[in-house]
């Protein structure tokens, strides 16, 4: 098998360009669903706004116009904290996604790359077994090094993850207890 072979090449570019589109794929996926969640908070965000400013204009009395207040704050922060989690989802999934397109593409560079040695070496002259050792030494601590770094990208995301979360409910709560504070001020007001 010849190092240079029309056939290798015409491969290597197919690979490329199947390794490119499904890149490029991946990426628009998470801009879609990116984009649909945004207009669905659009949406969801007019709806309530006019709902609300419905409400307001009628209300003449301070405690009404407090519990009103509080009841819009609430599920704000609610709604706010939900939009974070699915952002995170879709960022953290698309990333996977290209991740895992990575790994295959640096899997089959790999095999490539093990082909290519194993074929120098059968046609290297004498004497140039330590050039070609000192070669798969560096690959192999490139193989590592890849691993290592994909490794810690897992990590970091999960630990994203899960202070997202902690902040999420920690948030929730504070937004749980402003608003029932509010509505007591508002209770209170009127007496």
């Amino acid at each position: 098998m010849a190092l240079s072979s029309p056939e290798q090449i015409a491969a290597s570019q197919k690979a490329s360009l199947d390794a490119f589109f499904g890149l490029t794929g991946k990426v628009f996926e998470g801009f879609e669903k990116l984009v649909a969640l945004n207009l669905q908070v659009v949406r969801s965000t007019l709806a309530e706004s006019q709902e609300n400013l419905t409400k307001t204009p009628g209300t003449t009395d301070p405690q009404q116009w407090f519990t009103l207040q509080a009841g819009f704050t609430a599920p704000f922060a609610e709604k706010s904290l939900s939009y974070g989690r699915q952002l995170f989802d879709i960022a953290s999934t698309t990333q996977a996604e290209v991740a895992q397109l990575a790994q295959t593409q640096y899997e089959r560079y790999n095999a490539r790359m093990q082909e290519f040695i194993e074929e120098a070496t059968k046609s290297a002259p004498a004497g140039s077994e330590a050039a070609i050792a000192a070669w798969k030494s560096a690959i192999s601590a490139t193989a590592t090094l890849c691993e290592s770094l994909q490794k810690t990208g897992q990590q970091a995301v999960e630990m994203a993850g899960t202070n997202l979360e902690a902040v999420t409910a920690s948030a929730s709560k504070a937004a749980k207890r402003s608003a029932t504070e509010s509505a007591a001020v508002a209770a209170s007001a009127k007496y």
